[in-house]
């Protein structure tokens, strides 16, 4: 592939609902331009951008993948995202290195979730954006609904670029409202034709709204529009180009992607009306200076660049996905890795299509591109000179939190399976993997409950090691609530030496719940000798590790050693140490034990509509609902507490109730006094554990 300057260059991310189109327009992008001479399709699983085994197997991307094209003299960067929602942190990622986008509506479902989530991404990041309708080619597909509920949802910024033409049902062709032109599609050739009847009326519309929005660029177009003059054709598409360029017009235009239909003129308007990078403005931090530093895309600066995406594969190594910032990258070239504090060699430079690395020479500034083999780079990391170390802002990426717990199937893979999740999360920064000591259980955070079995899948499939997930265990409490007063004495005789330990404790509920125990001793004229101390707070320590009604962790206990004796020849540490778990088993018992859950502090994101189905599922899952306060975009964020328990498959019932309107985020706030049910449950579970453990022995 050829070296393009700046202004050749076209960052362009595919955004919409999964099942769209996306792939498939990407797929058309790739055959007209020549990449590929036959057309993949995604239910075949051979296209460029669907490559990995999950998404040819399942027919939809889980990855974000690039697939550069040139156009007329452009290099066009696709980059094509998921649909689906366990996958947005992929889109967050494609988004931040994008300079413009395509929402894919499909033409027969219309505007879908998906949809709206793309528009509020690419406002988020101020992106310019058409929107294509796919599908064309269906029947019941309708271009002028979409066009009709966009304007709704987000104003008269919509402006068809193109109409479609239909005889008998069929789409045979579109007219050009810039032009004012009828095209048909005789086999793969356009040629020109009248414009219906039927689409003069709504040609005038569109016509209108696209030259009121030109006549708005400059105060001298104002004044030759009101003049009655007419611009020409080189004037209005100079000024569209502005309008796209500062987000004050939304060019809508529609195509079939099997047929490849309406795709040739999409890829014409991306390099004319589309922003170039020069056109588009980053900057970072000199870190030696402290002073902001305006890359903005310009290739006569220092080098710098973001990492914006990792792909780890097992077949084809490791490449950090790259966005060039300022200056030139080259091969061989030194860069420093300003997060990490190293230095490495660039080695090759290469462009991505889909997972085929192709080697280029140089990239310039506002390229995409990839770097193989950087040891200790991750996404977010920032690349420059050593002499002007830049550090760039990182996206926000979607926090995960749905979990599960897993094991493996086989003991010996423990550590091949840390190795593969490890790679995995470089690549995927929505997968986490948390060790929860305490309940002795490793969790696997994801954004979904369908994200978390690609993942398990992938383990099996590409790393060859098998895990289950499985419930995760709540991290319970326990503690007391009354007061008690115990003593014990710990004796064995056995031949010779002896054991004896001899303790009298009160037990009483101590405020601080950060803390597991507070230890004080008031004993009396050296009843116990001051060497034992220590062995009792051992005692303790192990004590409170796994409390006597549930085996869970003890909090919130004040333990009093007041009395006992000792024995000088057969008392010990081990003696007191023993006498005093016995003696906390005897007296935690006897103080009113009770269960504590996690509560976490929940906001629920929803349309004004779901907030009463919100609600309702909340009670039932014991959360206690706050309020509400209202949100952009006719949205309420509903506050509630909730116990930790109620949120296991959270995920999937809420955008089920919301049909995938809504969104959570949820924190451990604080522990509270569980249900008796529940208290008993834990309890019973915990007995019939140990019983099955005797049986074993």
């Amino acid at each position: 592939m050829k070296v393009y300057t700046t202004d050749k260059i076209r960052n362009v991310v595919l955004l919409g609902h999964g099942g769209s189109g996306k792939t498939s327009l990407a797929e058309a992008f790739g055959y007209l331009s020549g990449l590929t001479s036959r057309m993949g399709k995604v239910t075949d699983g051979n296209t460029i951008s669907d490559y990995s085994k999950e998404e040819q197997k399942r027919h939809f991307s889980i990855n974000t993948t690039v697939i550069p094209i040139e156009w007329e003299g452009v290099k066009i960067n696709i980059i094509d995202t998921p649909g689906y929602f366990d996958f947005v942190g992929e889109v967050e990622e494609a988004v931040s290195a994008a300079g413009a986008a395509i929402i894919v509506v499909n033409g027969k479902s219309g505007i879908e979730v998906g949809t709206q989530k793309a528009w509020e991404l690419c406002e988020k990041y101020k992106l310019p954006r058409f929107v294509y309708v796919s599908n064309m080619d269906v029947d019941n597909a309708s271009f002028r609904q979409v066009v009709e509920d966009m304007t709704e949802l987000y104003g008269k910024k919509m402006a068809p670029f193109n109409l479609p033409i239909r005889e008998s049902e069929k789409f045979v062709g579109y007219v050009n409202v810039i032009t004012e032109t009828g095209n048909r599609w005789q086999g793969k050739e356009v040629v020109p034709c009248e414009v219906p009847e039927y689409n003069k009326a709504n040609l005038q519309m569109c016509r209108d709204t696209l030259m009121e929005a030109v006549a708005e660029t400059s105060e001298e177009m104002m004044e030759r529009y009101f003049g009655g003059e007419t611009f020409s054709e080189a004037e209005i598409r100079a000024a569209l180009r502005t309008n796209v360029c500062d987000c004050s017009i939304f060019p809508m235009t529609m195509g079939s992607n099997v047929l490849c239909q309406g795709v040739y003129t999409l890829l014409d308007d991306i390099v004319k009306y589309m922003p170039s990078p020069e056109n588009r403005s980053v900057a970072g931090i000199n870190m030696k200076t402290n002073e902001i530093y305006n890359a903005d895309y310009d290739f006569s600066k220092a080098k710098s660049a973001y990492i914006w995406k990792t792909i780890v594969d097992p077949f084809i190594g490791k490449y950090s996905l790259v966005k060039v910032n300022s200056g030139v990258l080259k091969t061989d070239d030194l860069i420093y890795n300003v997060d990490r504090d190293i230095e490495e060699k660039v080695g090759k430079l290469y462009v991505m299509q889909g997972n085929k690395p192709i080697e280029v020479p140089e990239l310039h500034a506002g390229d995409i591109g990839a770097l193989a083999k950087l040891t200790a780079a991750r996404t977010g990391n920032s690349l420059s000179t050593k002499a002007s170390p830049i550090k760039f802002g990182k996206a926000e990426i979607s926090t995960p939190y749905t979990y599960m717990r897993y094991k493996p199937k086989n003991k010996g893979d423990v550590d091949k399976i840390s190795q593969a999740l490890q790679k995995m999360s470089h690549e995927d920064l929505t997968l986490k993997v948390v060790n929860d000591a305490e309940n002795r259980q490793t969790l696997l955070y994801g954004m979904g409950d369908q994200h978390l079995e690609i993942v398990v899948s992938r383990l099996l499939n590409e790393y060859k090691v098998e895990v289950e997930l499985d419930r995760p265990k709540i991290a319970y409490r326990e503690t007391i609530r009354k007061q008690s007063d115990v003593e014990y004495k710990y004796k064995k005789q056995s031949g010779g030496h002896g054991q004896y330990g001899h303790v009298k404790m009160r037990f009483s509920p101590s405020e601080d719940l950060e803390q597991a125990y507070v230890f004080e001793q008031e004993v009396v004229g050296g009843a116990v000798p001051k060497n034992y101390y220590p062995a009792v707070e051992k005692g303790l320590q192990e004590s409170v590790q796994k409390g006597p009604m549930a085996g869970y962790p003890v909090v919130g206990v004040k333990a009093v050693l007041y009395d006992g004796s000792y024995h000088p020849v057969d008392s010990s540490e081990q003696a007191f140490r023993m006498a005093t778990i016995q003696a906390f088993k005897k007296g935690f018992m006897e103080a009113h034990p009770v269960l504590l859950e996690p509560i976490a502090s929940l906001k629920v994101t929803v349309p004004d509509a779901y907030t009463g189905d919100v609600m309702g599922d909340l009670n039932k899952r014991r959360g206690r609902v706050l309020g509400m306060n209202p949100a952009p975009g006719g949205k309420q964020i509903v506050e509630a507490e909730i116990p930790m328990s109620g949120l296991f498959g959270y995920c999937t019932d809420l955008r089920s109730m919301t049909g995938g309107r809504g969104e959570y985020a949820y924190e451990f706030v604080r522990y509270e006094q569980a249900p008796s049910d529940v208290q008993e449950k834990e309890v019973a579970a915990r007995a019939a554990k140990v019983a099955e453990n005797n049986a074993e022995d």
